[in-house]
């Protein structure tokens, strides 16, 4: 809508009155779109305040008609997708010049846009839905977004700004919103392709594809054109309900963005044509006659993608997740963990194929990487969430294995010692900017992540430790850098060395040593002595230890190289910048060449094809300074076993991560960000394969799904309520429909999820509540998905059969401990806690696993948020498809032993997870020992039912009995507050 400020003639006056009202309507729901809740009430208000004009302040007064919607609906607290908004202002005096005439260029015509409505959309089953409702779109987007054209001109607002920031510049004489160019201001942009040249200053166009409650893509920003060229490709994941895919054409502007124009392609046309090309008229208040965008896309429903029916390991080409930074990688070694030490003869033996060495071995994680950082020669590099430097690696050490020379020093001791040999030591720890000791003020940090204290710890030593901040400022204290890698040079045949990784989801600190025995009290003073770890409960009050299982994994031969160069490119964006200080203003740059160049100590292996530590180019002959990464090419010289090896691994690293974060990302060349897999979106160059590597391995599943993650949210367009609350991955949705599928086609499919009882810290707090309730609304959608299926198909069959959700716990005597002295809490009395499950990681028909520090939420899967790495792997000997059956290679082996742990026996129907009597059994262990947990009996391993009852329409109610967690209080099934930003908890 256009608000024009009314004014009354008046002369000789310079102070008005500011007359602002503003009201909103709420959007009324169409009958068939499903609206669950009855519509809010209208609401309104008016603003009057004095304004004192002047000629320059007459820009801040038409801005008034930007920022004052803002405030309306922060402190109404409605939300502006439910609402149409009709803003009102006015002036009791218009402003004068000294003769006493109005000054006419203060009133200005302002383009508002004001929110379009959202639809609350029914989950309906797959794509036979009724005719007149929504259409599941299950499948891949290939979308081209070539250009538009005859475009308004929508940057009056910052064309102003500029006048009334520059001393002689003159303002526009007519409030026409589109004027003609040749009367515009110009300016040099700094931020466009091409050699430097005038442009005139109008819209600053991009596109965003929409369904009902998420955004799915979005272009770049294009300054100052009406006739934007984007010319950009997408490979769009989609597996949303929908009525029409919209495209909308918006101004990106100083105060967020406006709508120019929408376009509307109906779900069904999509479905049915399969491919559309053409340009559309545009449409909304803002777009002129002649505005079109040019649009061409293709739709392929996941059924008929051969990809997903051969599956990535089964597929003969051998090329892994596509549409990835990095590419598969043959030749390489893999070692997979289970919690960070495992004790021998501790756990069940699993026998596999003879040819993949006929029983599975359990090797140990924190032992393997202090081993491998007490032999490196050249190079430690070490990133972490967090970093502490007191911890020690070795505490139960095999008695067949010696221990290392240094391995009964710490961990920041062994740092040290080693950059004393020569090792050049490069710790990137994430920068926690709540904690900071500066000016003589200490502060420990909301996340305690001893950020500070290993900085201060490394000071003065040849060991350098950069704490590396989230970009831009603005979110840096809401998102993290949690990947957690380390990085050594290792012993290669004959007298050469190479490149061996360590990624997964166990940071190098406090609290995370842990065995599968999970113990809550014995040992407190010898294996766990200054590290105990228990955030549910306050310092100085009584209470078992919190048991930490996590998942963590060893990579050797090529993909070990691309986690190298994951530290480069996050190394390079980290030292780029110069901390602010008391007597230097600013920020400066400086060089940093703490990097080895591997390429240059011939008895380091290395790709020959780039120069590793320098793997960046200059790709632009309009700007040199513009260095990309180049990802080198598969290369079998640095293979670490042959393809003909039953032992060999196919292993690919993908990341959640952006051009914030990193430096090597192209910027001004936008076609190299196509080329490299990367998401060129408005303002930013993202990495989000790691999302991309869940639905692929997903949607090729044939039997059946293992999960374990610290947490499980999203899908939030679909949930029953609370559907803006932007958790938009596609991850719990593509496992809905992957069982709606199977039961369509009258197959056997199962998904096991273990995941925490609760966050960690308090379940009575208002964030881990918030979290819980987004927990329990993914629940429900995904058991509703399922129900409906069901109900179609007229099986007899529970939801439950197909999708079960566990969680880990622990009894265990305490009567040999010490008399408590302080306040005892419940838990301790009850000799109980739940085991907290830190694990990130998936296992697919047993042939395919995928692990790092990615959790199953939107922070992680984003890309635009926390940073996150992980790896894909299986053995192209040990497949489904290569076995003409169930394979039982290293993957298997590792499944069955986390089970072996988990379960506390291993039986022949686990031999087969998808089959009703595997399911059958396991629940029947985890119910009886939530059961036993809750009445303080004794359990059978750890795996506990999820207390959660689901019926047969897909409801998901607590437990009766338990509808708080047993000992430390907090609802299971959460609560929502308004006091927390969804971004956080999502």
């Amino acid at each position: 809508m256009d608000t024009r400020f009314r004014t009354r003639t008046r002369t000789r006056t310079r102070t008005s009155v500011l007359s602002l009202v503003m009201s909103a309507s709420p959007i009324s729901p169409s009958p068939s779109s499903g609206m669950m809740y009855p519509p809010p009430e209208a609401v309104s208000e008016t603003w009057e305040f004095p304004f004192a004009f002047s000629r320059r302040t007459s820009l801040a007064f038409s801005l008034c008609a930007h920022l004052f919607p803002v405030l309306f609906f922060l402190k109404k607290g409605i939300s502006p997708r439910a609402f149409s908004l009709s803003l009102s202002l006015s002036l009791s005096r218009p402003p004068t010049d000294s003769s006493g005439h109005i000054i006419h260029h203060a009133f200005l015509s302002l383009p508002i846009c004001h929110s379009t409505s959202a639809r609350l959309l029914p989950i309906s089953p797959m794509a036979g839905s009724p005719p007149d409702g929504p259409v599941y779109l299950h499948g891949d987007l290939d979308l081209h977004i070539i250009s538009a054209s005859d475009l308004p001109n929508m940057d009056m607002v910052t064309g102003r700004l500029r006048w009334c920031f520059s001393a002689c510049a003159r303002p526009p004489r007519s409030p026409d919103p589109d004027p003609d160019p040749a009367s515009l201001p110009i300016h040099r942009s700094d931020d466009d392709d091409g050699p430097h040249h005038a442009k005139i200053i109008t819209s600053d166009p991009y596109v965003t594809v929409c369904v009902p409650h998420a955004t799915v893509a979005r272009t770049r920003v294009l300054h100052n054109t009406q006739d934007p060229e984007w010319d950009q490709w997408f490979c769009i994941p989609l597996s949303h309900p929908v009525d029409y895919l919209e495209f909308r054409v918006k101004d990106n502007d100083l105060f967020g963005a406006q709508v120019i124009g929408t376009v509307k392609i109906s779900a069904r046309e999509i479905m049915e044509k399969r491919v559309i090309s053409r340009s559309f008229p545009l449409s909304g208040p803002s777009a002129k006659q002649n505005s079109t965008l040019k649009l061409q896309l293709q739709f392929t429903p996941v059924e008929e993608n051969e990809l997903y029916r051969l599956g990535i390991a089964g597929d003969p080409k051998h090329q892994g997740v596509r549409q990835t930074y990095f590419p598969l990688r043959k030749g390489s070694g893999l070692t997979l963990y289970q919690d960070a030490h495992v004790i021998d003869g501790s756990l069940p033996e699993i026998k596999l194929d003879s040819d993949a060495g006929g029983v599975y071995r359990r090797e140990k994680c924190w032992e393997d990487i202090c081993h491998a950082i007490s032999e490196a020669h050249h190079l430690i590099y070490i990133v972490g969430w967090s970093v502490s430097h007191k911890i020690k690696l070795i505490r139960e050490h095999t008695q067949t294995r010696p221990l290392p020379q240094e391995g009964d020093l710490t961990l920041g001791e062994l740092l040290k010692y080693k950059s004393q040999e020569g090792v050049r030591v490069l710790l990137l720890i994430w920068d926690d900017k709540t904690s900071h000791k500066k000016y003589f003020i200490n502060m420990e940090g909301v996340m305690q992540t001893h950020d500070e204290e290993t900085k201060d710890f490394f000071k003065h030593s040849s060991v350098n430790c950069v704490l590396a901040r989230v970009i831009p400022a603005v979110v840096g204290t809401m998102f993290t850098h949690h990947q957690k890698c380390v990085l050594v040079d290792t012993q290669a045949p004959g007298n050469y060395r190479k490149i061996t990784a360590f990624i997964g989801g166990i940071d190098l600190c406090d609290g995370r040593y842990d065995t599968p025995e999970h113990r809550l009290f014995r040992n407190l003073d010898t294996v766990f002595k200054d590290d105990f770890h228990n955030p549910t409960f306050p310092a100085g009050v009584e209470a078992p230890r919190q048991p930490w299982h996590d998942l963590h994994c060893r990579i050797e031969g090529p993909a070990a190289y691309d986690v190298l160069i994951n530290f480069e490119q996050r190394w390079r964006k980290a030292t780029r910048w110069k901390d602010f200080s008391l007597f230097v203003k600013g920020k400066k740059h400086w060089h940093d060449d703490s990097l080895l160049k591997i390429s240059r100590i011939s008895w380091i292996l290395s790709p020959p094809s780039t120069d590793l530590h320098d793997s960046t180019r200059s790709l632009s002959k309009e700007n040199r300074h513009e260095r990309t990464t180049v990802v080198p090419e598969d290369n079998p010289d640095i293979y670490v076993s042959k393809e003909d090896d039953h032992n060999n691994w196919h292993v690919q690293i993908f990341r959640s991560i952006d051009s914030g974060s990193v430096k090597g990302f192209p910027k001004k060349k936008k076609e190299v960000a196509g080329k490299q897999n990367l998401i060129d979106a408005k303002d930013v160059v993202v990495d989000r394969s790691i999302q991309t590597a869940y639905i692929q391995a997903i949607r090729s599943a044939k039997n059946f799904v293992y999960i374990e993650n610290q947490y499980f949210l999203g899908s939030s367009y679909a949930w029953p309520s609370h559907n803006d609350a932007g958790a938009d991955n596609l991850i719990p949705m593509e496992l809905a429909l992957k069982i709606a599928s199977k039961i369509k086609a009258n197959e056997r499919f199962a998904v096991y999820i273990v995941i925490p009882m609760w966050p960690e810290g308090d379940p009575k707090s208002a964030a881990v509540q918030e979290i819980l309730f987004w927990q329990n609304q993914t629940m429900q959608m995904m058991y509703r998905v399922i129900a409906s299926q069901l109900k179609q198909t007229s099986l007899k069959d529970y939801p439950q059969d197909y999708l079960n959700f566990y969680c880990l716990g622990k009894r265990e005597d305490n009567s040999g401990q010490h008399s408590p002295n302080n306040a005892v809490s419940e838990s301790y009395n009850s000799k109980r806690f739940m085991i907290y499950v830190h694990a990130k990681g998936m296992v697919v028909d047993d042939e395919y696993v995928l692990l790092g520090s990615a959790n199953l939420n939107q922070r992680s899967l984003a890309g635009t948020k926390d940073t996150e790495i992980a790896m894909g792997a299986y053995q192209p000997h040990h497949t489904c498809a290569k076995k003409e059956g169930h394979p039982r290679g290293q993957v298997y082996g590792y499944r069955m032993s986390l089970w072996a742990e988990h379960l506390g026996v291993v039986e022949e129907c686990f031999d087969e997870p998808g089959s009703p009597a595997c399911v059958k059994r396991v629940n029947e262990i985890a119910g009886k020992n939530w059961d036993s947990y809750k009445n303080k009996g004794e359990l059978q391993g750890h795996l506990l039912r999820y207390p959660i009852q689901v019926d047969q329409d897909g409801n998901v109610r607590p437990l009766p009995g338990s509808e708080e967690f047993p000992d430390v209080g907090g609802k299971v099934v959460g609560a929502h507050t308004a006091a927390i930003p969804d971004v956080l908890t999502t």
